[in-house]
């Protein structure tokens, strides 16, 4: 089966931070700004991070997880490493006795 490759129009386009969140250029930018405002094009200068259903499609493109604007870096969470799964196991093994004692 051949390998997931990343889409390489969409990686010349956007930047990915390091919390998983997209960031493209605005638009409206590039020409008749005459008729723009001075608020507006300072504005439209800064980039912009992508809302979270744009954030889902983009997934798909690159094959990995991606977060949107307002979801929480809690939305990037991997699963635990084997020694961290022992180490959980264990400690919700040593609550366990102790919550059916107490009852």
């Amino acid at each position: 089966m051949p390998k997931n490759r990343p889409h390489k129009g969409f990686l010349k386009r956007f930047r990915i931070s390091k919390t998983g969140m997209v960031r493209h250029r605005s638009a409206y930018h590039k020409h008749l700004s005459s008729s723009k405002s001075g608020k507006r094009l300072r504005q439209l200068r800064k980039d912009r991070f992508c809302a979270n259903p744009d954030a889902k499609r983009f997934e798909r493109l690159l094959f990995r997880r991606l977060r949107g604007r307002t979801q929480p870096r809690a939305a990037l969470r991997r699963s635990p490493n084997p020694a961290q799964r022992r180490e959980m196991k264990a400690a919700r093994a040593a609550r366990t006795p102790a919550k059916s004692a107490a009852e």
